[in-house]
């Protein structure tokens, strides 16, 4: 006759499960976010020719800004340092107002606004 150290509790099973649950979910989470993570890289770059960074003055060197066309211009702002630009490092990253393209983290647009 087995011993009742031999069968599991209910405890032990709810334990097992919430171990498989949690397991996973996590699996599940990182083959979603790793995937997105790694595209961000992938992402085309921002022709100057597109309509919208036509539309907003976008240049990938804000020392080529027109200061007449753009008056509001300063010399010190760029992509790297506006609240819609979303990349912690590198050359390009992507920017909030071009879904899905990266901009020049030393690029320009009128629509730049410096981070808080």
């Amino acid at each position: 006759m087995p011993s009742k150290l031999d069968q599991p509790t209910v405890d032990q099973g709810r334990r097992r499960f919430l171990k498989t649950t949690g397991i996973g979910a996590g699996v599940a989470l990182a083959a979603t976010v790793l995937p997105r993570l790694a595209q961000a890289d992938d992402l085309p770059h921002l022709a100057v020719t597109d309509p919208t960074a036509a539309a907003l003055g976008y240049t990938e060197d804000t020392n080529t800004v027109d200061a007449k066309k753009f008056p509001t211009h300063k010399p010190t702002q760029d992509c790297a340092n506006c609240k819609f630009f979303t990349a912690g490092s590198g050359e390009y990253g992507p920017c909030q107002l071009f879904p899905g393209k990266s901009v020049h983290a030393k690029g320009w647009c009128s629509a730049h606004a410096d981070k808080a």
